[in-house]
């Protein structure tokens, strides 16, 4: 590896000096403090109030049928419940708490009105549309049920290319920032400073010494562990924009619970890449976290590449009294090399009633003919998903899962090995990967669909965080998605009724203790 490696920080403190000194641990505390003021409160409020317990009871019965009303999904209403008959006065405020979006309105409505008010920005190809009625594969059907969240034109034109590992996807990455023009646009849920970023950050500095206008958003957490808080202002002095998407800040909100998950490069409105890669060191596995680091992503040059654009500039400009999205309405349509099959890159907010994501995972496994392949590092499903993996086993769909063999965190590790004899007596083969972490999130069915992108199949992902994907249908790509697929398989050990008996009895245990709050993980 070889290049110009720029860095905006000293390497930071590591141990427990690190931990003991960093802003986590200040957030830690204040929000600890906020905690015990109320508890005191509580306690203080309950002297004075002869009636209390009556008042509360009434208040915990309110919140139990408005939550027995509400559009949750039942796993996560059972969880609630739970909570509520174990504790009924804080189970029920804070339901209260997390229901009502006390702290995040704001965020909200920016949020919705910016994708509302871009939602024919990118009108619809009828010629597509005609080509795929006339395929009869119901993928317009899926285009319809997308579109109801939002604009995601589906294409033709566009070229995919797959990477099957992040030194590859840098290489690729650095290649194309050189040849940028116009704008660079950068949407990532981590950013470490080390190899890989410095690489990036060094075209980016130059670029924008060129006049390409450079932006960069990255999410809040990124500053509890990995960023300072004045990182963007760094950023500026080298002539980048930057953002943080939802600051953490030391105080107690629901703001902090919608996370920018997205994964998004784009290049003049021509080149654009997503996947589950982010910008940090183990990515391309520098840094040995959890084994080896197993990840994806893919490459878009085409028509498809305006609908990242119009994604970043959506959440960009909610930043903004007076939005534009000329970079968008501006790309001329240019001709692409090695185009095949369509492509519709779409995103997930979890602001708004459409559980997208979600959808697009259930449609294939609903109508899929022969197989579905699937690669997580989280499996921390409802009951919804779960029996689409087992119904469709179940019509002898071969459905397969590849999971971590190394977890990054055990807890999600416990829960998902929860399902495993579920979905094992269903015909749902699952497997691990033995040499370490899978980071990818990828689907192939058929030889005909697939999705590549950032949505894991785990609560968060599905409904509290901002996720995006394309989904691909009779494109070439799909071989080699499904090629890789297989590849991984062959490094994996297969999980089976004898292998779940002799599992860890930590793992067992816990397993069991931890489903019943999975919905809040």
């Amino acid at each position: 590896m070889s290049g110009r490696v720029l860095r905006l920080t000293k390497p930071r403190l590591k141990g427990l000096l690190r931990v003991i000194f960093s802003r986590i641990m200040f957030i830690v505390l204040m929000i600890a403090l906020q905690v015990t003021i109320l508890v005191m409160l509580y306690i203080k409020f309950t002297e004075y109030v002869a009636n209390i317990n009556v008042f509360m009871s009434i208040f915990s019965i309110l919140m139990v049928i408005y939550l027995y009303n509400s559009n949750m999904d039942s796993s996560s209403k059972l969880t609630w419940m739970m909570l509520i008959g174990l504790f009924p006065v804080p189970g029920a405020v804070f339901l209260g708490f997390t229901r009502f979006d006390l702290g995040s309105r704001s965020l909200k409505r920016a949020v919705i009105n910016s994708v509302e008010n871009t939602r024919d920005m990118i009108p619809q190809d009828p010629d597509v549309i005609e080509k795929l009625e006339q395929d009869g594969g119901d993928t317009e059907d899926l285009y319809a049920f997308v579109n109801k969240s939002g604009c995601y034109p589906i294409y033709e034109n566009t070229a995919l290319k797959y990477f099957d590992n992040g030194n590859d996807f840098l290489d690729s990455v650095l290649e194309d920032l050189e040849k940028a023009g116009k704008f660079i646009f950068m949407e990532y849920f981590i950013i470490g400073e080390g190899y890989m970023w410095g690489r990036v950050l060094d075209v980016l500095e130059r670029k924008a010494s060129e006049g390409v206008d450079v932006r960069v958003m990255y999410d809040g957490m990124c500053e509890l562990k990995l960023l300072p808080p004045d990182y963007p202002e760094r950023m500026k002095k080298i002539g980048i924009k930057c953002r943080e998407f939802s600051k953490i800040y030391p105080f107690l909100s629901t703001y902090y619970n919608y996370r920018d998950h997205r994964k998004i490069l784009c290049i003049d409105g021509r080149v654009g890449y997503t996947g589950g890669l982010n910008f940090a060191d183990e990515y391309i596995n520098l840094v040995p976290r959890f084994g080896r680091w197993k990840d994806t992503a893919i490459r878009l040059e085409g028509d498809a590449v305006r609908s990242f654009t119009l994604m970043f500039l959506q959440l960009w400009n909610i930043y903004y009294q007076e939005p534009s999205f000329d970079l968008v309405k501006n790309v001329k349509p240019f001709k692409v090399d090695n185009a095949s099959g369509f492509v519709m890159p779409f995103a997930d907010s979890p602001l708004d009633s459409y559980r997208v994501g979600e959808g697009m995972f259930l449609d294939v496994l609903g109508k899929a003919k022969d197989y579905v392949h699937i690669i997580t590092p989280y499996l921390i499903i409802d009951d919804t998903m779960k029996n689409a993996l087992k119904f469709a086993a179940e019509r002898d769909i071969d459905v397969k899962l590849i999971l971590p063999g190394i977890p990054d965190k055990k807890t999600a590790f416990a829960i998902a090995k929860s399902h495993y004899p579920d979905l094992i007596s269903s015909g749902v083969k699952i497997y691990e990967y033995t040499p370490g972490f899978p980071h990818a999130k990828a689907m192939t069915s058929d030889g005909t669909k697939a999705m590549v992108g950032s949505i894991n199949l785990d609560y968060r992902s599905l409904y509290h965080h901002f996720e995006c994907a394309v989904y691909i249908y009779k494109s070439d790509v799909i071989n080699d998605i499904e090629a890789d697929f297989q590849e991984t398989l062959g490094k994996c050990k297969m999980i089976t009724p004898e292998t779940i008996k002799h599992e860890k009895i930590g793992y067992k245990v816990f397993s069991k203790l931890l489903k019943f709050v999975a919905p809040l993980m």
